[in-house]
Order: C-alpha cells, then structure tokens, then sequence
C-alpha cells in the first residue's frame, strides 16, 4: 500500500455559524437558553438548549423546516452548533418538537425582557423612538383545530382563517405585532395572537409592553392609522406617552382639509428635499403644513404634502377614469349586441354601476342610460307578401349608455393630490420632526420581509399552535441578531467613511449590506482535518479572504473565531 493511501482527509463545513455565535453570545442568548429552558431530564439524548440553539443558527444562516434540520447540521463542525461528536443526527424532527414544548413552557416573557435589554445595553441601541405595524403569518401543512385553550397557565394562540397579508385566505392565519426601534429598526418587542385579531386592538397592550421594557412612558410611539382610535390614543396619551400616526381616509379631519383646501392656499413649508435617483426628474420634496384645528380629540394634526406621492395620485386617477370610460364602453357594446341579456332599465344601470366599481372609476367617472324604442313589423302569415299582406308591429326597447367623466371631483381631488394628514400628542415635535418620525415607519417593513423572506416564516406540520409560538419566539430572536448584524457594520463604514463594500457578485459595491449578504460570502468556509487512520495528522485552518477579513473587522468580530481552539 501506497503511503498516500493511508490518508484521509475530512472536512467540516463551518461557514458563517461563528459570526451567529459571538452575536448571539453578546446577546446573552446562550446562557439564558440553558436557564430557562434547563437540561432537567436524564433520559433526554439532547439538551433542550442545545437544539433551540441549534433551531435558532439554522433560521439565521440558511433557514432549513424543522424535519430537515439533521440533514442540515449534519456536514458541520458539531461544536460550532454547540453539539457533540454524533448529536446531529439525533436532531429528528420529533425531538425538536419537544423541545419546542418546553420553549412554550418556559417564562418566555422574561427570557424575551431579558435578552432585548441585554442587546440594547450591549450594543447601545437607542429606544427613544419606536415603531409598531402587524403582518400575518400563514400557516401551511395542518388544519390547526387546537388554539384558544390554556397550556401551563398560557393561552395558545389559535390559527384561524382572516384578512391575510399574504394573499392567501384559503390558508389558516397568526397575526404577528412586531416593534422595532428607529435605530436600525432593531426588533424590541413582539406578540402574537388569534389569527382573526383586528390590528387596533393591540396597540394598548403592546404599548403598556413597551412602557415596562423601556422603564418609563417618554418615548416616540410611531404606527400606522390602526392607532387611530379614540381608546389607544387616548390610552397612550393618559398615561405621559406620546405617538404619532396617520389619520385615515374619510375622517372629521381629512375631509375637513379636503374641503378648506378648495378655498385656500395652505401655507407649506418644505420639510425636506431629496435629489431623485434618476437623472432628469425633479427633486422629492416634502412640505407640511399644521392644521389651525385640532383633531376631534384635541391632537396636533400636521398635514404633509409629498411631490412624489402627488404625481402618483394624478397618475393612479388618471388610470382609474379611463378604465372606467373603457368599461362603460364595453357594456355599450353588450347592450347592441342581438344576443344582450340586459333587457330593462334596472339591469342596464346594474351593468354600468358594476363595470365602474370594478375599474375603481365610480367616483369620477358617471354614466346616463337613455331608453329607446325599436319598432318591427313582421307579417302575420308565412308567404309571399302582398297588397293585402297584414303585418303585425313589434316595439322593443332598447338601452344605450354613455359615460361623462365628473369633472367637479376630478378637480376637487386634484387639489389635495400627495396631502395625507398625521396626528400626535407630542406639543413640542415641530411638523418636520413629525414627518421625520413617520417617513421611519417603511424601515420596519425590512424586518417583515426579514421574517418571510429570509427566514421562510410559514409553520409547517408543527402539530400544534404552542409549538408554532415557540418556533416564532426562534424567529424573533434571529431578526433580532440579524439587525444588530446590519447595524454594526453599517455603524462601522459610517464611521470610516465607506461608501460601500464590495459584497456583490463582480465586487459591485453594497452601500447597505444586509444580513443574508453578509453571512453569505462565508458560507463555504471549512476546516479540514487530515488523517492517518484513527490518527489526527493535521489540521487545516480556514484561510479567510481579505474581503472575509474586512467584514469581520467592520463587525468588530475577531478572526479567531474561525480557529479550533474558538469554536471547541
């Protein structure tokens, strides 16, 4: 035998698992897991903390369903997972589903608290704004007939059928509330409930939620116009909080703008400008307004008028009404055709309100349906027709319709194009820091997109709706590294002064590196071992690549976590 032959060289993938570790370690995850959810069993083949960990890198690195977490753990360092020699193959989906159960089971609200304040103190992460929205989480695989019930004290949330967010209301549905901060829109707080939840009843709760992790009421309450009740502003107000929202369509207040503005020159001042992305538009710009009035419950409303949201408004109504012009047309031709079923009047008019509603042209575009009358005469016998032929007259109506665009609404439409109006209790915020605090609101979007993207949020065969709210308390704690992820190295080329780094294929420069990004480029990193039978003869280290290196450095993350020694 050859000496060649008597070698063997295995290898290990480790990828971008350290860079989770150190983030997830900075947070305190590690150690809590291992409190709250202890290894109190003899007979159990894992640690329950143990595989959460394991639950938790798989949705942050390359996000595997629950039965293929074995297959994905098992080309990795074991001890970069925080496992044993031989314990990736025990990660069977039944075992982690049990521990799922005793992650429901344990004091997850304090786990929550606790970790969040610990990557705030960590990190610096300030909390003097945040922001609020919801989106559905749909749940796929199972018809769920658990929920509702209590399980150690704690209500199981129930998937239930509702407005889905994802276009799919076939499909069973949670409604997931999620809070970030203005300072890189950092995941602070988050709640699940009842599939058929309607959005506005949990801005109370989860304000109160928010009070207690912050330690007092004093900071910025920013969320969409389903915190635009007489109850949950009023709640946050009473209380010393402050908020600011958006008024909805078809309140005392927007309409009463709508029509002083037919009248008046409102008096803008521009808030801010931004030069557009392509060459040869105009510039952004947007102006506010606040209202001489206040709202109906005695709130500063500040009125914005956006350039871009204005041409878009002009754009969208212009589309509208000659749909709607199109769509009368088309049932003109359906009332001349000899085969129409429109027969009266009613049926007509039915047609023409039903072709406009569809179109989304009923407000500006209006239809007349004139009535005539079609006189026939046949002859009252078969044969050829003569002087003394008689013939019998038939009259039948016929119905034409003709569209006319309501120029009036048109114009008074015209004149507010881009306005949209926000509400606050904050007496001191000048109108330009209000829309600031709005403008924010987009940023949390990045999480949900996060959730659904990325980390493929969509329970799967789960068995039961704990174990989905375990599973979503996994997934809130990936957002939450991924965010600090992102916020450190863009914090760091801030301070450096980069412009961008070249994380994209052909070394394209990447002026916001997202988390996804980041990981990825050392996903292919490995350890190898050479061997002489049983015998270790060698390791071979990871060898890191400049680019590897420079973002290690930006992340503040030191490039041993890559050597045997770190990751044993």
């Amino acid at each position: 035998m050859a000496d060649e032959d008597r070698f063997t060289l295995n290898s290990e993938s480790i990828g971008a698992v350290p860079i989770v570790n150190w983030f997830l370690d900075r947070m305190g995850v590690f150690e809590r897991l291992e409190r709250f959810v202890p290894h109190d069993d003899a007979r159990l083949r894992l640690a329950p903390a143990a595989v959460i960990g394991v639950v938790l890198r798989n949705i942050i690195v390359r996000h595997r369903p629950v039965y293929a977490i074995a297959e994905w753990a098992q080309p990795f360092d074991p001890s970069v997972l925080g496992l044993s020699a031989g314990d990736a193959e025990a990660l069977n989906d039944d075992r982690v589903g049990r521990m799922l159960d005793r992650l429901f089971d344990a004091d997850r609200a304090t786990l929550i608290t606790e970790t969040v304040l610990a990557a705030v103190r960590a990190f610096e992460v300030d909390l003097s704004q945040l922001h609020n929205d919801s989106t559905t989480v749909t749940v796929t695989g199972s018809d769920y007939p658990g929920g509702g019930e209590q399980r150690g004290g704690q209500v199981v949330v129930k998937p239930t059928r509702g407005h889905n967010k994802d276009f799919r209301p076939d499909l069973l549905q949670l409604l997931f509330v999620l809070t970030v901060s203005a300072d890189a829109a950092v995941p602070i707080a988050y709640r699940v409930y009842d599939g058929n939840t309607a959005d506005d009843v949990t801005h109370i709760p989860t304000w109160d939620e928010l009070r207690a992790l912050v330690g007092n009421p004093d900071f910025l309450y920013v969320a969409d116009a389903k915190l635009c009740s007489k109850e949950a502003m009023g709640h946050i107000a009473s209380n010393g909080g402050r908020f600011v929202t958006l008024i909805p369509r078809g309140r005392k207040e927007d309409t009463w703008f709508r029509d002083w503005a037919q009248t008046h020159a409102p008096p803008w001042s521009e808030a801010e400008r931004r030069t557009s992305a392509r060459i040869g538009d105009p510039d952004e710009v947007w102006r506010v307004f606040e209202a001489p009035l206040p709202s109906t419950d005695g709130y500063r409303v500040v009125w914005v008028h956006s350039s871009v949201k204005a041409a878009r408004d002009a754009a969208a109504r212009s589309a509208r009404v000659e749909a709607g012009l199109a769509a009368i047309e088309a049932v003109q031709a359906r009332l001349a055709s000899p085969k129409s079923r429109l027969k009266t009047l009613v049926a007509a008019e039915a047609a023409a309100s039903e072709a406009l509603a569809d179109a989304g042209a009923g407000r500006w575009v209006g239809f007349t349906v004139t009535e005539s009358t079609n006189t026939t005469y046949r002859q009252e016998r078969r044969g050829r027709p003569g002087a003394n032929t008689r013939y019998r007259r038939s009259d039948k109506p016929v119905f034409s319709v003709t569209a006319h665009v309501l120029a009036e609404l048109v114009s008074y439409d015209a004149a507010t194009d881009g306005c949209f109006p926000l509400v606050t209790c904050d007496p001191d915020m000048t109108p330009a820091a209000v829309l600031a605090a709005y403008r924010y609101q987009p940023n949390l979007e990045r999480r949900h997109h996060m959730l659904k993207g990325p980390q493929l949020v969509a329970p799967v065969f789960l068995e039961s709706p704990h174990r989905i709210e375990a599973l979503l308390l996994c997934h809130f704690l990936a957002m939450l590294a991924e965010a600090l992820i992102e916020r450190e190295i863009r914090n760091s080329m801030k301070a450096e002064s980069l412009a961008g780094v070249p994380l994209y294929p052909e070394f394209r420069n990447c002026p916001s590196p997202s988390a996804p990004r980041i990981l990825e480029i050392f996903s292919d990193i490995q350890r190898h071992h050479l061997m002489s039978g049983d015998d270790l003869v060698q390791v071979f280290e990871p060898q890191l690549t400049p680019m590897q290196q420079k973002v290690l450095d930006l992340l503040h993350v030191p490039a041993n976590v890559y050597t045997s020694a770190a990751t044993a």
